[in-house]
């Protein structure tokens, strides 16, 4: 489960329309995925970073976007804590956001 109403809000600013397909598609993704752990969101998504408790961060479009979530694992929840630009997302504790 996830929030694509997230995911449209962003999209819907037109700085960042060119984020819509890549979003997209990552969001299709999630979706089907059955992630039981990092080590499977690894798997399908090699690009995407690992952090303590859960958080992963995900490059989206060529890294020019990342889309941060907590994963409850045990309940294959996904939650986004952060979308944003790179530039944005270096301003952030992703750890903690």
């Amino acid at each position: 489960m996830i929030a694509l109403s997230t995911l449209k809000a962003f999209i819907s600013h037109l700085d960042h329309a060119d984020a819509a397909d890549p979003l997209i598609a990552w969001y299709r993704q999630v979706r089907s995925a059955d992630w039981a752990s990092p080590a499977d969101v690894k798997r399908a998504a090699r690009a995407a970073s690992i952090l303590k408790d859960g958080r992963v961060v995900f490059n989206i479009a060529g890294n020019k976007y990342r889309v941060v979530t907590w994963i409850n694992y045990p309940y294959r929840v996904v939650y986004i804590r952060f979308i944003g630009t790179h530039r944005q997302y270096d301003k952030i504790d992703a750890q903690t956001i």
